[in-house]
C-alpha cells in the first residue's frame, strides 16, 4: 500500500500539465503504462490550435469548431477551451516550447480543414513530441512530482461507504508485482482507444484503458459512437499505417484519384479541406468509384519547402521507398480519436467523487460529434490545468447536464446464435480490431452493428476471470462493446457517426448525448 496527495494515470499532454499545475498543492504520482514517450501526444503532428494570430479571436475559434461538431459541442465547455488556450499556449512558450516562427520573429501559423483563419502553432510536423519535451522537462524539475513507468493500472479503489468515492488505483509494475496508491484524488488522463479498430494512426498503448476503468468502476461515459477516421493514414500494403497529417493539405497538397483527377469538391464545396469526416468517406468511395488507389500528391509544390515543413513525414515516407515531394502517397482513413469517453464537467470531474479525467479519455463535450482540427492538444492542456485546479478542492461528482439522458440499453439487438457464440469465445484483440473496422467503422448498419454487439456480448460471457495477462484485452472488448452498442442507438448520422440506413441528421430526436453506466446512476 502506497499513498500520495494525488495520482495521475497517463503521461500525455493532459496529465503533464495537470502534474505541473498540482505541483505546489502535495505529492504527486504520474503512473505511465509503458515508456513515456508513447503516448497519442507525441504522435500528434499537425499543431496545436489557438486563437493567437491579429486576424483570430476566441469568439472565431469557438464558432469553428461548434460547426465542426455538428451540433453537439457544449457551447459551455467550447467557451472554456478557446478563452483560455492561448494562456496555455504562452506557458508552453515560457517552458520552452520551439514553435515555427516567420522571419519577422512572429509564430507562423497553419491552417487545417474547417479552420477559417490560420491558427496552427507548430514545431515542424512534430508538435506533439515539442510539446511532450518540453512538459517532461518541466515535470523532471518538479521534486514533488514521482513518475511511475510501465505502471499497468487494473482498477480504481472505489469506497462503497462514500458514495462512490474513488480513493486511489491498483497498478501492476513492471515485474509483475501489485500496487494500491490511496490519494485525495484521482485523474485519469490515459489517451483515446484507437487500438479498438485494425486500422488506426494510434501507438499500441491507445487501448481505451481509462474509459474501460471509470466504466467498470461505475462512472457515467458517453458520446462512444463518435470515433474520428483520419481520411490520410499511408495506405501502402506490407508498411505502417501512419499519420499523413493534414498540414500537408492545409499548405496546398491535394487529393487525387488513381487516375490523377481531383475529387473532393464533387463531395463537399470545402474539397480537400472540407471536416475530417466527410474527407474519410469521400476517399472511400471515389477508391469504390474508380476501382483505385486514393493519393495525397504535392507535386506541385516547392520541394525545398516540403522538405523543409514536413521533415518528419518525408523521412517516414522515405523508409517505405516514397518521396513526398514528387511521388503521389497512397492514402486511406483510419481510426484516429474518439470523441466520446468518461462523462465530466467544465472542471474535469466525473459523476464518481475523487475521480477526474481529461484530454481524449473525457467526455467534456467540446469537440461534439466532430473534433475540429488541431483542438485535442489544446484540449489536453486546457483541462489538464483545470482538473488540477478542481483537484485540490473537496471532492464532488459532476452534476449532470441536462442535455445528458441515461441510455435504457444498447439498441435493437438481437441474442447471439450458438454458431457465433463459440467463435466469439475464443475473439482474440486481432479478432476484435478485425470486427470493429469491418462493424463498427467509416460506414455502419444496423445487421452489421448488431452482429458486433452480439459477438462481443458472447465473448464476454465465455470468458474465464479477469488475469493480468487477459485485462488489456478485456479493455479493449470493454470499449468496442460501448462504442457499437452506442452506434447501433443513435438511428441517425452525424460527424463521425454515419449510418448507411439512417443517413440523414436528426436534431429533432437525436439532439442529445447518451449516457452509459454500468452501476445505477449516484446522481
Amino acid at each position: 500500500m502506497q499513498s500520495t496527495d494525488f495520482v495521475i494515470v497517463g503521461g500525455g499532454i493532459a496529465g503533464l500539465r495537470a502534474a505541473i499545475e498540482l505541483a505546489p498543492a502535495g505529492r504527486v504520482m504520474v503512473l505511465t503504462k509503458a515508456d513515456p514517450a508513447e503516448s497519442n501526444t507525441g504522435y500528434a503532428q499537425g499543431g496545436i490550435a489557438a486563437a493567437v494570430g491579429r486576424d483570430d479571436s476566441p469568439a472565431l475559434h469557438a464558432a469553428d469548431t461548434l460547426r465542426a461538431g455538428d451540433g453537439l459541442c457544449d457551447a459551455a465547455a467550447v467557451q472554456v477551451l478557446v478563452e483560455h488556450g492561448a494562456e496555455g499556449v504562452r506557458d508552453l512558450i515560457a517552458w520552452g516550447a520551439a514553435f515555427e516562427r516567420d522571419a519577422a520573429g512572429e509564430l507562423a501559423l497553419a491552417r487545417e480543414a474547417a479552420h477559417s483563419v490560420r491558427r496552427v502553432l507548430h514545431a515542424g510536423d512534430a508538435t506533439g513530441r515539442e510539446i511532450g519535451r518540453v512538459l517532461w522537462r518541466k515535470v523532471s524539475s518538479l521534486p514533488s512530482v514521482s513518475i511511475v513507468d510501465h505502471a499497468l493500472v487494473t482498477e480504481l479503489l472505489v469506497d462503497a461507504g462514500a458514495g462512490g468515492s474513488v480513493r486511489g488505483v491498483a497498478y501492476y509494475g513492471v515485474r509483475g508485482d501489485r500496487h494500491e496508491v490511496q490519494a485525495r484524488a484521482t485523474l485519469l488522463a490515459t489517451g483515446g482507444a484507437g487500438q479498438v479498430f485494425r486500422e488506426t494512426t494510434n501507438p499500441a498503448v491507445a487501448t481505451g484503458d481509462g474509459i474501460a476503468l471509470a466504466y467498470h468502476a461505475g462512472a457515467r461515459v458517453a458520446d462512444l459512437e463518435f470515433v474520428q477516421f483520419h481520411p490520410t493514414a499511408l495506405n501502402r500494403p506490407g508498411a505502417p499505417r501512419f499519420l499523413i497529417s493534414e498540414a500537408l493539405r492545409g499548405e496546398g497538397a491535394r487529393l487525387v484519384n488513381c487516375h490523377g483527377e481531383a475529387f473532393m469538391t464533387a463531395y463537399h464545396p470545402g474539397g480537400d479541406l472540407a471536416p475530417r469526416d466527410v474527407v474519410a468517406r469521400g476517399i472511400v468511395r471515389e477508391s469504390n468509384r474508380t476501382g483505385g488507389p486514393v493519393y495525397l500528391t504535392l507535386a506541385h509544390l516547392d520541394p525545398q519547402f516540403v522538405a523543409g515543413r514536413f521533415p518528419t513525414i518525408a523521412a517516414m515516407c522515405a523508409r517505405v521507398g516514397l518521396d513526398l515531394a514528387k511521388d503521389p502517397i497512397p492514402v486511406g482513413p483510419a481510426a484516429h480519436y474518439i470523441m466520446g469517453g468518461v462523462d465530466t464537467d467544465e472542471w474535469a470531474r466525473t459523476s464518481l467523487p475523487g475521480l477526474f479525467a481529461a484530454g481524449e479519455v473525457a467526455c467534456t463535450g467540446v469537440h461534439g460529434a466532430n473534433r475540429l482540427a488541431s483542438n485535442s492538444l489544446l484540449e489536453g492542456l486546457v483541462f489538464g490545468a483545470r482538473a488540477a485546479q478542481a483537484m485540490t478542492g473537496p471532492p464532488r461528482a459532476a452534476v449532470p447536464k441536462a442535455d445528458r439522458r441515461m441510455a435504457d440499453g444498447p439498441g435493437p439487438s438481437h441474442q447471439p446464435s450458438p454458431e457465433s457464440a463459440v467463435s466469439a469465445s475464443a475473439m482474440s484483440r486481432q479478432s476484435v480490431r478485425d470486427l470493429m473496422w469491418r462493424s463498427a467503422g467509416l460506414f455502419r448498419t444496423r445487421a452489421d452493428l448488431q452482429e458486433a454487439v452480439a459477438r462481443l456480448d458472447a465473448a464476454a460471457a465465455a470468458a474465464g476471470p479477469a488475469t493480468l495477462e487477459s485485462w488489456r484485452e478485456r479493455s479493449l472488448a470493454t470499449v468496442a462493446r460501448l462504442i457499437a452498442g452506442a452506434a447501433l442507438r443513435r438511428e441517425e448520422s452525424r460527424g463521425g457517426h454515419f449510418r448507411e440506413d439512417f443517413p440523414e441528421r436528426d436534431d429533432l430526436h437525436w439532439k442529445v448525448h447518451f449516457i452509459d453506466c454500468r452501476i445505477a446512476d449516484r446522481s
